[in-house]
């Protein structure tokens, strides 16, 4: 979709009510938003052909330092392979008000483009990702929160209906899409997994707009 597509007509806005579907993907050192780790964060975002098919547009991922007094719990590090010590990943890690700030930017830019009122979370498990995002913006006291407080798009819902599937690596091979274990658990993949995901999805149905 061309910038100069008039703001009005833009199919990203009249699709979901004026929300603009933003794919957030976190990897972190535990479950608890408020006490562990947020170590990754990828956002996708999303747009439309004439056609009305949607497909990945931009992609945005940071790896974020460890709060002050973050749990780093041993078994979700393993699981995530992620090392916070690692002598590169310090090198690149940023705070997580860079982070997040750096993320806001580009959806906020987004959202403007496609005459949005507000960004929804796309997530697998969206709820754990928001958590993790409500609890971060909080800690670092960012005051223009573009996304939701709470409403979300699951793809485990979606992909349960679409495919009969939830586990996402069994998603997206039903929805014939590819799938590396190796990256898998990366923020950006799994971001950019999801992402295809919900497009595969909400394109079987995009005659109903």
């Amino acid at each position: 979709m061309s910038n100069e597509q008039s703001l009005a007509t833009s199919p990203v806005s009249q699709r979901f009510r004026g929300y603009m579907p933003v794919v957030i993907d976190v990897e972190t050192a535990g479950f608890e938003p408020t006490t562990d780790a947020l170590l990754e964060i990828a956002a996708i975002t999303l747009d439309t052909d004439e056609k009305g098919n949607w497909s990945i547009h931009e992609s945005i991922s940071r790896h974020v330092e460890p709060f002050e007094g973050a749990n780093l719990d041993k078994a979700a590090l393993e699981f995530t392979g992620i090392d916070p010590d690692h002598p590169f990943r310090k090198q690149i890690a940023v705070p997580e008000r860079k982070a997040l700030t750096d993320i806001f930017k580009v959806v906020r830019g987004h959202m403007k483009q496609r005459d949005c009122k507000r960004a929804i979370l796309v997530g697998h498990n969206a709820a754990f990702d928001i958590a993790f995002l409500n609890a971060a913006v909080e800690r670092t006291n960012i005051k223009r929160n573009p996304f939701h407080p709470f409403s979300t798009f699951d793809t485990v819902s979606l992909a349960g209906l679409a495919y009969g599937q939830t586990v996402l690596s069994r998603a997206a091979a039903a929805a014939g899409l590819s799938w590396d274990a190796e990256q898998a658990h990366s923020a950006l993949y799994d971001a950019e997994k999801t992402a295809e995901l919900f497009c595969s999805v909400v394109n079987q149905w995009h005659h109903y707009q």
